[in-house]
């Protein structure tokens, strides 16, 4: 049933950003959070390519905003946050003065967008504004200087933390609305690289499921895959987790794998929707809160995602064959089982393994996600999304580099070990 007033309400317990709004249409709550709780006057959007060609959003964010509110907009980023689009995005934010920025889409744009907010002015820029001298600090507009705010040997000692605000509309499930980190691409390296506080996520996010209809099967199903694996990759986890994190993972995971399954058959069903992106919520809440480390679906799919591979993709070739990995050297077989359990007795997935007459007895976790992925009608191999066996030994060498890969419940240390797990998805 469509709730007819809104819901405010944070998204974390304990922290006050980002703060969750549902219940009415995102260009109703737009107007009403951009006059009450932000009182911003310049808002610069950043919309999907996607909604733009093939919905009314645009119009419906000049009908709410108007035309001295709206002073700048960019249609379109590429996935995985290329630098090359964030520096152009960054001038014309500077140039016409935002002082808030608004996405609608999916989550490179708010990557994008936080590394916006946390980039500079450069040096030789004369701006009369001081106030864009304290929101945009970091004085980055070149690639070599934004390689200074990302993690890695030429990281600045300091960093200013930005305050310009954001805005996120997503209509995917990655969720990357809701945590304090960013991916970004290197155009050249096609390296993804990370962002890390004091890099700050949006401080509202504005859920409707009414346009998250709107999203292709692909995007949808996919990143709640991806979420699944925030989930999966935090309850199997070997070290930082915590009975709050677990409980959270759990919620999240009884509300988005049935969520995932009834929105497959029905792309109406509003409830459906709505309780998926509610379990994203409780799916980042779980692996942030705390200090979780996870693992190598999230690690190698950071390298994998500059090959072309979409964000929710490369957890639903990757997650299986990396919990088949880690059983393989038992790093973390009981949290499995017990994850495996959980999945086997919600009447949904039950339904599901029964129509494909899966074993639940005799089937591992590995086994349990290969028959939803599937189910979803999600890829399942690299040559599925066009990754041929040339590109893994770069693809292998660039996920050395990754934090998760290194707090992966075995830690891959070798580059043997990645193309162990490449080598079961090929």
């Amino acid at each position: 049933m469509i709730m007819p007033e809104e819901t405010v309400r944070r998204a974390f317990e304990g922290r006050e950003r980002p703060v969750l709004s549902y219940g009415i249409t995102f260009p109703a709550a737009i107007a009403r959070h951009l006059d009450s709780t932000f009182e911003a006057s310049r808002v610069y959007v950043i919309c999907s390519g996607s909604l733009s060609r093939n919905t009314n959003v645009m119009d419906q964010l000049e009908t709410a905003l108007g035309p001295d509110r709206l002073v700048g907009h960019w249609i379109g980023m590429r996935s995985h946050t290329l630098w090359s689009e964030v520096l152009q995005i960054a001038e014309e934010v500077r140039t016409v003065h935002a002082d808030l920025l608004l996405t609608v889409g999916a989550g490179s744009l708010t990557d994008g967008a936080k590394i916006i907010a946390l980039v500079g002015i450069p040096s030789s820029f004369i701006l009369p504004f001081i106030f864009y001298l304290s929101v945009l600090a970091n004085q980055v507009s070149t690639p070599e200087e934004l390689e200074t705010l990302a993690e890695g040997p030429r990281k600045r000692i300091e960093i200013k933390a930005p305050t310009l605000p954001i805005i996120s509309v997503p209509t995917s499930l990655s969720a990357g609305e809701y945590s304090n980190f960013a991916g970004g691409t290197e155009d050249h390296s096609k390296r993804k690289y990370s962002f890390q506080p004091p890099i700050r996520g949006p401080e509202l996010v504005i859920l409707d499921p009414w346009l998250a209809k709107t999203t292709p099967d692909s995007i949808w199903l996919s990143t709640g895959v991806r979420a699944m694996d925030h989930c999966i990759e935090s309850l199997c986890a070997i070290s930082g987790t915590t009975t709050t994190s677990d409980k959270l993972a759990l919620s999240a995971l009884g509300l988005l794998v049935p969520g995932l399954l009834r929105c497959k058959k029905d792309r109406s069903d509003y409830d459906a929707h709505l309780q998926c992106q509610l379990g994203s919520v409780d799916a980042m809440a779980a692996c942030t809160s705390g200090s979780i480390e996870l693992g190598a679906s999230h690690g190698i799919g950071h390298q994998l995602g500059p090959l072309g591979v979409g964000h929710g993709e490369t957890s639903c070739i990757l997650l299986p064959a990396v919990c088949k990995f880690n059983a393989k050297y038992n790093a973390n077989c009981e949290k499995q089982t017990g994850v495996c359990e959980f999945l086997i007795q919600d009447p949904v997935v039950s339904e599901v393994l029964r129509a494909r007459s899966v074993n639940m007895e005799a089937s591992d976790l590995g086994d349990i996600l290969d028959t939803i992925i599937s189910e979803l009608g999600m890829p399942r191999s690299l040559s599925d999304v066009q990754v041929g066996r040339g590109q893994l030994d770069g693809l292998a060498e660039n996920s050395l580099h990754d934090r998760w890969c290194k707090s992966n419940p075995v830690p891959l240390k070798e580059k043997s070990q990645v193309l162990e797990i490449l080598g079961m998805v090929v």
